[in-house]
């Protein structure tokens, strides 16, 4: 495995790689739902690479940009285990150059909810370091979990948007063996925090079985999840289709049920795709 920390050094060798390319981009503190996207990729393509970096424009004031975890030695050793064939590090300055960049602005409906309602900004930021990192790794395909699904919506989007030559794919939630959703930030829980967060998994499981026996209602879906995480600081319950519309009843293979809430100081989002 190469590690790479220049666009420079990038772009040279990129122009040297023949096959096809799978690309996934993250910001480190590696984990097994990380692990599983680079599987995918090593298992589909010739090439594989991975990107570190932690991008401060996603981030707003009052978000953990500073305390976000960091790990760069496991984190290399864990891609060099799956395999990687290059692994992009760069720098703040490297990836920003200026305080006058030419912007990235996504889209003014679908990102100004759910997430983007409470993270103002966050969803440009995102599309701007992705699209720095497709233009400067090309990749044939590019590796996204489902667990930032609206994250997953936007790239998509963009990529149709600005015809980029890429195939998305979306990748399964991995989750810890008693149903937590894997993430950078479970890191921040405290023992009873991490037994408190259960309760979301749990409520989509209900949602799960609700779902089984035939319930269809939004709002009776919803307050059942509500009721299941009561002791937690929920910030919204959403059902959404695959356009992120609001729906009122569950449509097979078109539904995605979304929360976002706070165990503790930690903000933590979950979801099923129905």
């Amino acid at each position: 495995m190469k590690i790479i920390n220049t666009i420079e050094e990038l772009q040279t060798i990129r122009k040297e790689l023949s096959g096809t390319i799978g690309f996934v981009p993250t910001m480190g503190a590696l984990h097994e739902g990380h692990i599983s996207l680079i599987k995918n990729a090593r298992e589909d393509n010739d090439i594989v690479i991975v990107s570190i970096f932690v991008n401060p424009t996603q981030f707003s004031v009052n978000e953990d940009l500073d305390k976000y975890p960091r790990r760069d030695a496991a984190d290399k050793k864990i891609c060099e285990l799956c395999k990687v064939d290059y692994l992009f590090m760069p720098e703040i300055n490297t990836m920003y150059k200026c305080d006058d960049e030419v912007l990235i602005k996504a889209p003014k409906i679908s990102s100004f909810i759910l997430e983007g309602e409470k993270r103002p900004g966050h969803y440009d930021g995102v599309l701007q370091v992705v699209l720095k990192l497709f233009n400067l790794v090309q990749p044939s395909n590019a590796y996204f979990g489902k667990k930032d699904a609206q994250q997953l919506s936007l790239i998509s989007q963009m990529v149709k948007n600005l015809f980029l030559p890429i195939n998305i794919v979306e990748c399964e939630i991995i989750r810890e063996q008693d149903g937590l959703a894997m993430s950078s930030r479970n890191v921040y829980l405290t023992q009873e925090e991490r037994k408190e967060a259960l309760a979301i998994s749990k409520s989509l499981n209900v949602t799960i079985v609700s779902i089984t026996k035939g319930q269809r209602d939004s709002k009776t879906i919803k307050d059942k999840m509500y009721e299941v995480m009561s002791n937690l600081d929920v910030e919204y319950v959403a059902i959404v289709n695959r356009d992120f519309e609001e729906i009122q009843t569950i449509e097979a293979k078109n539904t995605i049920i979304l929360i976002a809430c706070k165990v503790g100081t930690t903000r933590l989002i979950d979801n099923i795709w129905v």
